[in-house]
């Protein structure tokens, strides 16, 4: 026999102290406070209307943004809850049940402690976890999670934000330099680098590396490459935001004066290189202010060969790094070329960064 039912939906995301925080408490039912970051989403309802649905009550922002701490008395809890078992080992509480006509389970059974006179809490005391959004998981993608930047930022930074990004930003820091006006930052974690190259690979059509591109405005390329862009696999919206949160931050730390919030950039792709289809580019500008190109696999590794000359310095990058950011400018100064691919196969994302 159990002393307490612990209910824990699938969108909880819990510090490992909330169930002893909870069991401490006291109280015969009690929820920790669990919201969505940023937003008035959270577990539980501060007041109920006339027609037994959500009310706004007056301190309700106050508790979800934690101004105000405590153990407040509430009408409704979901999510995550603890309960004393105790509850139900009496003639009222063998009342309680998740089934109500016209409503779902978690509204039957705060109606049904209510009938009884049990009351329900919420604790904001400690920051005891969050809610997650599941609302635009399409688990018909392949790898859902790396599209959830938008509506889920603290697990998208969690698993793909590379392990140093904060680094970029310690106090006199000075970004890698590698060859003048080319900076180099940490930016993606391995585990992003693997499922893009996955998304792209598994939509397959990459250009034919052509000038002629219907994808373009006008349907010419001048400097073709083997690619698929952001929009053909749904990740467009998702990576202007990375350029603006995550992208911007560095180029306004080492372009000093330059400052455009939020980025524009029409031309976000992924470039494949292999041997036997498109080895190298030839010498080129960008159509852009700055242009960023992220690493998405491993020199030696997974590819010979490849790398990026600027020819105007006779500087070569080539031992790029994984989930690094290569950050140089577009137009004038930076003429450069992609060196060959002798072997394997690399990929590299591109954004031309204010056209």
């Amino acid at each position: 026999m159990c002393d307490y039912l612990f209910s824990v939906d699938g969108v909880a995301r819990l510090r490992p102290q909330t169930l002893r925080h909870l069991l401490s408490s006291g109280y015969d039912v009690i929820a920790p406070l669990l919201a969505r970051p940023g937003q008035a989403w959270s577990n539980f309802w501060g007041a109920i209307g006339a027609s037994g649905y959500y009310a706004r009550s007056t301190d309700y922002m106050d508790i979800v943004s934690g101004s105000i701490r405590g153990i407040w008395n509430v009408p409704f809890i979901t999510n995550c809850y603890l309960v004393k078992m105790a509850l139900f080992h009496t003639p009222k509480g063998q009342e309680v049940s998740y089934v109500k006509e016209d409503v779902d389970p978690d509204m039957a059974f705060c109606n049904s402690l209510r009938d009884i006179g049990v009351m329900m809490y919420v604790s904001n005391e400690e920051d005891l976890g969050h809610l997650v959004n599941h609302e635009t998981f399409d688990v018909s993608r392949t790898h859902p999670d790396v599209y959830q930047v938008l509506d889920n930022k603290l697990e998208w930074e969690n698993r793909y934000l590379h392990k140093d990004y904060l680094a970029n930003f310690i106090d006199g820091q000075k970004p890698r330099m590698p060859c003048p006006d080319v900076y180099w930052f940490p930016l993606m974690s391995p585990r992003f680098c693997k499922e893009w190259i996955d998304i792209m690979e598994a939509f397959g059509q990459w250009s034919d590396g052509s000038n002629n591109d219907k994808r373009l405005e006008g349907g010419y390329e001048a400097v073709p490459t083997r690619d698929i862009h952001m929009n053909q696999v749904g990740l467009e919206r998702q990576w202007l935001h990375i350029l603006k949160e995550y992208v911007r931050p560095l180029q306004e730390m080492v372009f000093t004066g330059y400052y455009h919030n939020p980025p524009v950039s029409i031309m976000n792709f992924v470039v494949r290189y292999r041997p036997d289809e498109q080895p190298s580019l030839r010498p080129h500008h960008d159509s852009s202010t700055y242009t960023i190109n992220l690493a998405l696999n491993t020199p030696n590794v997974d590819y010979t060969g490849g790398g990026c000359h600027f020819l105007r310095y006779n500087c070569s990058v080539r031992d790029t790094r994984l989930g690094w950011l290569l950050m140089h400018p577009g137009r004038l100064t930076h003429y450069h070329e992609g060196l060959p691919v002798t072997g394997g196969t690399r990929y590299i994302m591109i954004s031309f960064v204010d056209p």
